[in-house]
């Protein structure tokens, strides 16, 4: 087999090739550095099958999630350990500063999740109205 320039490719290798030939069938190009394949054994498939997440797996990957923001919570109390007092609802409470903060998240959360719960009550209300 011959090696064509790529910029000879298309054009005749011969004069008596019609032109237009040479360009709907191109010489073959071979590259020397590619390995020999022999067409007559079999080629292990190349494409591996994709394996599903399951519930387990994703359940695994949220308890390494929390594991690392309760230890990110730890450093963060155990860094902040200067008592405040905290005045609410005609009480004063002395807490360290860490486990206040960490008092507020957990109250601004609380919070949250229950406009989110008032909501999604609402929605499958207005679903259940919607179906009848």
């Amino acid at each position: 087999m011959t090696e064509v320039h790529p910029t000879v490719v298309g054009v005749p290798a011969d004069p008596s090739t019609p032109a237009d030939e040479s360009i709907t069938n191109p010489p073959v190009v071979t590259d020397p550095s590619a390995p020999v394949v022999d067409p007559t054994t079999p080629q292990a498939p190349t494409s591996h099958a994709r394996i599903k997440p399951t519930r387990i797996s994703g359940t695994w990957i949220a308890v390494i999630i929390a594991i690392f923001v309760l230890i990110f919570l730890l450093v963060f109390i155990l860094q902040n350990l200067t008592d405040v007092t905290i005045h609410f609802l005609g009480g004063a409470f002395t807490l360290p500063l860490g486990v206040a903060l960490l008092f507020a998240a957990i109250g601004g959360a609380l919070l949250v999740a229950l406009v989110g719960a008032a909501r999604i009550m609402q929605l499958r209300r207005q679903t259940k109205r919607a179906l009848r």
